[in-house]
């Protein structure tokens, strides 16, 4: 069995992307032949050989338009490659990757990887929507992230006799004790409220800030990322006179983040709208068996990640004093404390460990 993930981009920048290359990683370490064809953010066209025979076509790109980059290259590689492949798995949302199958005149097996809607972009859908149709009737069948995703997908309404989940599974952070006590020094031993992600509006971020205001003084709120909001929520943090208990820290580099996790006492995830449809901060809190507040956004797996009740709480979006009722519920005493972070570590083992989601793709593999 020869398998090629296409989609997205090279070097890793989102979950898509990560989900592929750890998919491709993960299967080559099996013994499978799996392979992976994106398009570069920068550089011209290369073959990178990974360990376990695995490798990534990674293919010149003109320029990027509304989240998509537009490569020629990529199209033609598909063309050239796809028939030495008994199954393309193909990512969405990308484009790009759905024009070079269509092109490609591939006659074998496709499995669709439904990582989300195409929500922001408008244009860009209108354009599309034809080509996603014929993807989602081409496919052989169509995978999301978790069964909420799928299920409330208005685009996936009458495909539903063909729709599985794959949760996503990732390695389990590895803790950094000394890099957390040099975290715990510099926020005065505070308790740490970790939340991460761009600084952009579907984040929520606003509404976090907003939830410092009802939080205990003992709790200070930190937010790792960059992005076009930043100014906007420096001033909100000064307007609430939160500048000693809300610490915008920027993009926290992948080696540091273990240190972050392993210091805060709980993870929010404070999204608005459906263009989080997983959140694999999340699961990378739990692994670390720290408890999650999140938002019970409609037709997003976000709430399903977080088990309500077990590895933490789910709110309604959009509601600053439910994140800080919530964050003080999951926080008010060592019981309570213990026994969800406890049940973070448990649904991460069960659900969300990198080793799982392989073995549920191969099953998935073997039943095409």
């Amino acid at each position: 069995m020869k398998i090629l993930q296409v989609g997205k981009f090279y070097p890793i920048k989102g979950g898509v992307e990560k989900v592929m290359y750890d998919l491709m990683t993960g299967l080559a370490a099996r013994g499978v032949a799996c392979d992976m064809l994106c398009a570069a953010i920068e550089g011209g066209t290369r073959t990178v050989n990974l360990e376990h025979g695995a490798r990534l076509f990674c293919c010149h790109t003109l320029k990027k338009v509304s989240a998509t980059m537009i490569s020629p290259a990529m199209v033609a590689m598909l063309r050239k490659i796809c028939h030495n492949y008994d199954i393309i798995h193909i990512h969405h949302p990308d484009p790009t990757a759905c024009l070079a199958l269509w092109c490609s005149g591939y006659k074998g097996r496709v499995v669709l990887h439904w990582h989300s809607d195409i929500v922001r972009q408008k244009r860009l859908l209108k354009m599309y929507l034809p080509m996603q149709e014929w993807l989602v009737r081409r496919a052989d069948i169509i995978v999301g992230t978790s069964p909420v995703y799928v299920a409330k997908s208005p685009f996936l309404r009458h495909m539903q006799h063909k729709t599985t989940h794959l949760p996503i599974g990732i390695e389990a952070v590895k803790p950094d004790a000394a890099g957390a006590e040099r975290l715990r020094q510099r926020f005065g031993g505070r308790r740490i409220i970790f939340s991460l992600g761009r600084l952009v509006p579907y984040k929520g971020f606003r509404y976090l800030v907003e939830a410092a205001r009802y939080l205990p003084d003992d709790c200070v709120v930190v937010i790792g990322g960059s992005g076009p909001l930043r100014e906007d929520l420096e001033q909100q943090i000064h307007d609430f006179g939160l500048q000693d208990k809300v610490l915008l820290i920027g993009r926290v580099p992948d080696e540091d983040l273990p240190a972050y996790y392993t210091a805060c006492t709980l993870f929010c995830l404070p999204s608005v709208q459906k263009t989080e449809a997983f959140g694999i901060v999340q699961i990378e809190a739990m692994s670390c068996g720290k408890p999650v507040v999140t938002t019970t956004i409609p037709e997003s797996g976000v709430a399903w990640v977080n088990g309500h009740g077990v590895s933490g709480l789910n709110v309604p979006p959009e509601n600053a004093k439910a994140l800080a009722e919530a964050i003080c519920e999951v926080t008010k005493d060592e019981e309570v404390y213990s026994r969800y972070c406890e049940g973070a570590r448990k649904r991460f083992r069960e659900l969300f460990t990198s080793d799982r989601m392989i073995d549920k793709c191969l099953a998935l593999y073997a039943g095409l």
